[in-house]
């Protein structure tokens, strides 16, 4: 099965997935780490509709129904591209993070500089966000992330088929519990989590980028998922 990586803020498809794609393919799986249109392309003009014009076209161009894998704050985007092609992938991975709802922004969560929003440094992600990740690790992840443009970060999520809520949905809770986020979930803080119809949570035991510091757990785990689906 195709399988579709999506990085989340300031990581770049052509490193981010490196030690989780072999594992991936090992299982007999193809995986397809995406660079985002602003995320490792050198554009600082790009677009949220452009990000989601790449993926769609990956899921169109996938060898039968893809499994998309989403971290982060591009959780939003996997899900716009499950709106925009819901009867044509085959489920989506959530890693750490919730989708937004329609007419959320998509990621303004940091300060934009000079049309972009810059990795931020460590101090925002101090606790389990980033205990596992060690100092080789954390001066990998600063010297090569990527500015996210403005236009992507301040750009309002997009959806509109509700036929989305009846895709499979994988949510590796990786931060906290699976119990913790359900009971969030139940709490109101993820609308449309609490209206997807086929989701399991699943423990991922890490901080916030296990593909750096968990990558064979999470190809595991992305691959049970694709296994499943």
């Amino acid at each position: 099965m195709d399988v579709l990586l999506i990085g989340g803020l300031w990581l770049n498809g052509t490193t981010a997935w490196n030690a989780v794609v072999p594992a991936l393919v090992d299982r007999g799986h193809r995986p397809v780490p995406l660079t985002l249109p602003g995320q490792g392309d050198g554009r600082a003009d790009a677009t949220l509709a452009e990000q989601l014009a790449a993926v769609v076209a990956a899921v169109d161009a996938a060898a039968g129904k893809p499994l998309l894998v989403a971290h982060s704050a591009a959780c939003s985007l996997g899900w716009m591209a499950v709106d925009a092609r819901p009867g044509e992938v085959a489920g989506l991975v959530l890693v750490d993070g919730f989708p937004h709802r329609d007419g959320h922004p998509y990621a303004d969560l940091f300060p934009v500089v000079d049309g972009a929003v810059p990795f931020p440094g460590w101090e925002p992600f101090a606790g389990a966000t980033s205990a596992d990740l060690d100092e080789g690790l954390r001066a990998r992840i600063a010297a090569e992330a990527v500015p996210v443009p403005a236009g992507v970060a301040l750009a309002p999520v997009r959806l509109s088929d509700e036929r989305r809520y009846g895709v499979p949905v994988t949510m590796l809770c990786a931060e906290a519990s699976p119990e913790q986020v359900r009971e969030w979930v139940a709490q109101g803080a993820a609308p449309e989590v609490s209206r997807m119809e086929r989701i399991e949570y699943v423990d991922l035991d890490s901080g916030h980028w296990p593909m750096f510091s968990r990558p064979a757990e999470l190809a595991a785990l992305v691959g049970a998922a694709a296994d499943r689906a």
